[in-house]
């Protein structure tokens, strides 16, 4: 079975699973950790009591694209508010870019294998209108 792991490896992506992405910068959490806690960066995250911290677990291929998908975007926005504060920090910009393309390339793969999940995807264009096939992610 052809899985979007095999996909990235096929494009000489420099990374390949986000749960264990190897980042240069020590201040963040990779983008699935700072998913589960709501925070990136690591000097700011601060466990509340006890907590304990939810991992996410996909139900199949396409709830795991989806999961890394939510990832990298919650990624982007928490490294564009820093931006906004520091917008000469070279190594974030470096980090950010780094996730957009990675982000970009798993929702061309997504959409061209599940379909659709923007308005403006370029995947409508060539399918039907396709917003109520099925299944649904949670319906496997």
């Amino acid at each position: 079975m052809y899985n979007y792991y095999n996909y990235f490896n096929n494009v000489n992506f420099q990374k390949q699973n986000l749960r264990n992405m190897d980042y240069q910068n020590d201040n963040l959490f990779n983008p699935y950790q700072g998913l589960v806690r709501g925070n990136i960066f690591k000097n700011l995250y601060q466990p509340y009591k006890n907590e304990k911290i939810y991992e996410i677990k996909p139900m199949n291929e396409q709830a795991k694209i989806l999961t890394d998908i939510d990832a990298l975007e919650f990624a982007m926005i928490d490294l564009n508010l820093y931006l906004d504060v520091n917008p000469d920090d070279q190594k974030a910009i470096e980090i950010y870019n780094m996730y957009r393309i990675e982000n970009e390339e798993l929702l061309k793969f997504y959409q061209e294998r599940f379909g659709p999940l923007l308005l403006n995807s370029d995947v409508l264009n060539n399918m039907p209108w396709m917003w109520d096939n099925k299944p649904w992610p949670w319906e496997n």
